[in-house]
Parts: structure tokens; C-alpha cells; sequence
């Protein structure tokens, strides 16, 4: 077996060697409202339960602000397992996340026809 770089996790040959519903303990609905955009950064609080190494892993990947998106890459997680392992951080204290705020709705008209305008372009 050749371990990758990624750690004991991940194989070069078998790919990921725990199966994604595992590493969330078979749940797959996260107890928070989190979407691939929800930016989820670390709070500085030590996580008083124990936590498995993708939620370490996790954790150390939001000292910025990161996507759930980003992290669920990072992970070579699906993204609802990734929620999954969000969520507990978040209801344990490790990391606050909030949904992106947008400006713009996504029915404005004149955002509409600038796509539009550029899509054109491109042919």
C-alpha cells in the first residue's frame, strides 16, 4: 500500500480507504443551514469533545474564510458529508459559519442582459 501525501487516509492505488458515511458516522443531514457558498471560519475555541482527523483537517483549513465548497475539495469529501462535519464544528464552538451575502437578485434584469451581453461576445 503507498500512502499519498494526503496521509493515511487516502491510497494511491484504492483511492480513499474510509468510506465517506463513516467519517460521518452515517448521518447525512447536517444540523446547520449550510450551502457550498456558507463561509465557515475558526472561532479559537479548542473543541471540548473529541473529533475525528477530517474535522482536524477541517478545522485547520478555516483560519480564513473558507467555503464549504473549498473544504469538501480539500477533503475529497462528498459535499454533504462536509456539511455533515461543518455542522458538528459549528455546535460545538470551533467555527461560526454564515451564508454569502449577494447584492444583486438573481432575477435583475439589467445583471441578466450584462451576461448575456458578454456571453455574446464570446461567440
Amino acid at each position: 500500500m503507498a500512502v499519498t501525501k494526503d496521509g493515511p487516509l487516502l491510497d494511491d492505488a484504492a483511492g480513499r480507504l474510509i468510506r465517506p458515511y463513516t467519517v460521518s458516522n452515517g448521518r447525512t443531514r447536517p444540523t446547520a443551514v449550510l450551502d457550498l457558498l456558507s463561509l465557515v471560519m475558526a472561532t479559537g475555541s479548542v473543541p471540548q469533545t473529541h473529533l475525528g482527523p477530517e474535522h482536524s483537517v477541517a478545522l485547520g483549513l478555516c483560519e480564513g474564510p473558507t467555503s464549504v465548497a473549498e473544504i469538501a475539495a480539500h477533503l475529497r469529501l462528498p459535499a454533504v458529508v462536509t456539511k455533515v462535519l461543518v455542522s458538528d464544528l459549528v455546535d460545538c464552538g470551533a467555527v461560526t459559519a454564515h451564508a454569502p451575502a449577494f447584492q444583486d437578485t438573481p432575477t435583475d434584469r439589467h445583471l441578466l442582459e450584462a451576461v448575456l451581453d458578454g456571453l455574446r461576445r464570446q461567440l
